[in-house]
């Protein structure tokens, strides 16, 4: 059943551009549908419209990380505090050491983590793998670590579903609408992107932010951090904002209640992960300790 069937009031100035834009986007819609991860204990599914390159936008990306990080360098304002970049970056490696799980490539991107001197409450992974961490979330929501990997986990798995990428797409698509129906129907595009702005990439969005709640759950778990935990992150979020949140449907966002419920959902789908992953490092660590402890060496030994 095509458009024109299920709107037979439509105007017929509409009728052919309105064929066109069929036409065009179910030729975009069979080449453009993809799913950029494998499912996970979580059982990820959801299928993308994928029709900008993954190569462009990376390079971008690149270049925009390499541009903040040389100006917050420049500024004294990059990986200042010692300690706390040496923290965030082994939870990060820790992460990372997980992405195959989701997309076998992930692990041979060219990643990076650097810590940004900022009040502001905010973390990011650019496409491709570039992670910046602000001191704001960290100092000001004294984060514990599991809380902290809850966060990067979060960011990372934007990047590993390629969600900016994915959003660029859904924009070309929605562009091409509202101007030709804009020009075909005499109407204020202005409108029309008004609608498409709510009904489509709002919900869109906050779809992408649940989804990476829950992966970044089981990179966690699989990291060895527990996904008990994540949940308190959204309350330190939501104390820190005063719990002024506004409404959840005209939000990119979801609500804090919306998105902690989903999280509780899925953390038994990946607590046995967690537990698998402590596990093994207290297996790792014993079989380390007697080495450590060694007598008759003129030297201390190495960590391995």
């Amino acid at each position: 059943m095509s458009v024109l069937n299920l709107c037979p009031t439509l105007p017929k100035s509409l009728h052919k551009p309105l064929r066109w834009i069929g036409a065009a986007l179910l030729v975009g819609l069979l080449q453009g549908c993809a799913n950029t991860t494998d499912s996970g204990a979580i059982g990820l599914q959801r299928s993308q419209l994928l029709l900008i390159s993954s190569e462009e936008l990376n390079a971008k990306a690149a270049q925009g990380f390499q541009q903040l990080s040389a100006d917050a360098q420049s500024k004294k304002k990059l990986n200042t505090d010692a300690r706390l970049t040496q923290r965030v970056r082994r939870i990060g490696n820790d992460l990372i050491a997980q992405v195959s799980v989701f997309r076998a490539d992930a692990k041979d991107w060219d990643w990076e983590i650097n810590v940004f001197d900022s009040d502001e409450i905010n973390a990011f992974c650019a496409p491709g793998g570039k992670i910046g961490v602000y001191t704001g979330i960290v100092k000001r929501l004294k984060l514990t670590d599991d809380e902290l990997a809850a966060v990067m986990g979060h960011e990372i798995a934007h990047a590993l579903r390629e969600h900016s990428r994915e959003k660029a797409s859904q924009q070309m698509v929605s562009n091409l609408l509202v101007t030709t129906v804009s020009a075909a129907a005499k109407v204020d595009g202005s409108l029309l992107d008004m609608g498409s702005q709510m009904f489509v990439h709002l919900p869109n969005s906050r779809s992408m932010e649940l989804e990476s709640d829950v992966m970044g759950l089981e990179l966690m778990a699989r990291a060895g951090y527990d996904p008990r935990n994540a949940p308190k992150l959204w309350e330190k979020m939501r104390a820190a904002s005063g719990g002024n949140k506004g409404l959840a449907f005209m939000s990119t966002h979801p609500a804090d209640e919306e998105r902690i419920a989903a999280m509780q959902e899925n953390i038994p789908k990946v607590v046995h992960l967690y537990e698998e992953a402590r596990a093994r490092k207290a297996a790792s660590a014993g079989k380390r300790a007697p080495a450590a402890r060694k007598k008759g060496s003129g030297k201390p030994q190495k960590s391995q």
